[in-house]
């Protein structure tokens, strides 16, 4: 844009004044807004149940369930069919490619299933995690290409979020400068991608456990990797507060020698977050990354009573911590249903308390102190 300006001399001249261009409408603005303070609201989170096809095998290998589309199918009609006190604790569920267009026996769409019961469909957008080369076996995640047009079906399909994961891991040359800038360019791409087509967009740079590294060492490189983060969604003009971000929380290495509180690891998570997260942002939800129940849950509450400015919502985005339990319960038999819905309905109540800081501990689920870890995990 450019200005005419007039000196007190009568000297006229030109001055090109910065013009930034205008993404999203008002209302689309409005609508992300509203939609990722309906996922962070007080006592709520996100039941991930994006497992890819590989990945639930994986899950159901243990109680001896075969991996086909219609056990699949039938585990998560389960999840999604529980009592609707769920939504009590439960906003949103993000849902696998297949799952998304899967039906209940009834045949409702499970879509249309979960927003009857006050439930916000996700959907996972990316495709899986590549070699990045030129690095040390680090990674990033594929899936750009055609993203918008698939977002534009799932918005009308009935998606009003997404998500997408990008991997970052601990060792003694990494991350990487390059995996840094690299994963936090395609993330905001992606969230990009996503508001232009009215899905809020989780951004997931999750730094992976694996490694003997301590909980100051976890905590640097969770800043840097959050940093790299926000600088390429502010280059990328997105609108901040239509997004939610999902994070690790911060804890040293699964073969770290020592084990920190709770509260240590709270106040290396609040700390790493107040450097790195604009308070535009509406939302934390937490990856549970292979703690087990208790643990994930624990930590989540101590989060949330430690000291410090906390001017975003802090609650959960867990898969595994959700479901161990309910798997454990269910075994593949219909007679288990009601018992490991029960299950669920208690895990998401002791992380709906925990994301307010009144998690006490009493709420027991039958996996609840079972290591979940999966060393280089990918979905």
């Amino acid at each position: 844009m450019q200005v005419n300006i007039l000196c007190k001399d009568g000297i006229q001249f030109t001055k090109t004044m910065p013009s930034f261009p205008q993404n999203l409408s008002p209302e689309q603005e409005d609508e992300l807004r509203k939609i990722a303070n309906a996922i962070v609201a007080p006592g709520k989170g996100i039941l991930a149940a994006d497992e890819s096809t590989g990945s639930i095998g994986k899950r159901f290998a243990p109680i001896n369930v075969e991996n086909t589309e219609e056990n699949r199918r039938r585990y998560r009609e389960l999840l999604f069919t529980c009592d609707k006190s769920l939504a009590q604790n439960i906003s949103g569920v993000i849902m696998f490619h297949e799952t998304f267009y899967q039906k209940t026996k009834a045949g409702v769409a499970f879509p249309k299933l979960l927003q009857d019961q006050g439930i916000i469909p996700g959907i996972k957008v990316d495709k899986g995690v590549v070699p990045l080369a030129g690095t040390d076996n680090e990674c990033t995640t594929q899936g750009l290409d055609g993203l918008s047009e698939r977002c534009a079906q799932y918005k009308k399909d009935g998606a009003q979020f997404a998500k997408w994961r990008c991997v970052l891991k601990i060792q003694q040359y990494t991350p990487s400068y390059q995996a840094m800038l690299e994963n936090a360019n395609v993330l905001a791409r992606y969230a990009s991608i996503c508001q232009q087509n009215g899905l809020v967009p989780i951004v997931e740079p999750e730094v992976l456990p694996d490694g003997e590294h301590d909980l100051a060492t976890a905590q640097k490189v969770t800043e840097q990797v959050l940093a790299f983060t926000y600088k390429a969604l502010a280059d990328h003009h997105v609108f901040l507060e239509g997004t939610l971000l999902k994070p690790n929380m911060v804890t040293a290495g699964m073969s770290c020698s020592k084990r920190n509180s709770a509260e240590e690891n709270a106040r290396a998570t609040v700390l790493a977050l107040s450097r790195t997260v604009p308070p535009a942002v509406p939302g934390v939800t937490f990856l549970s990354g292979g703690q087990s129940e208790d643990d994930a849950s624990v930590n989540l509450n101590a989060i949330n009573t430690c000291e410090g400015k906390k001017p975003w919502s802090l609650t959960f985005s867990f898969g595994r911590a959700l479901q161990a339990s309910v798997l454990k319960a269910w075994q593949g038999k219909d007679e288990n249903i009601k018992t490991a819905q029960t299950e669920l309905m208690n895990r998401a109540k002791a992380n709906g308390l925990a994301a307010v800081g009144q998690f006490k501990g009493d709420i027991s689920s039958s996996a609840a102190g079972q290591s979940l870890f999966v060393a280089q995990h990918a979905y």
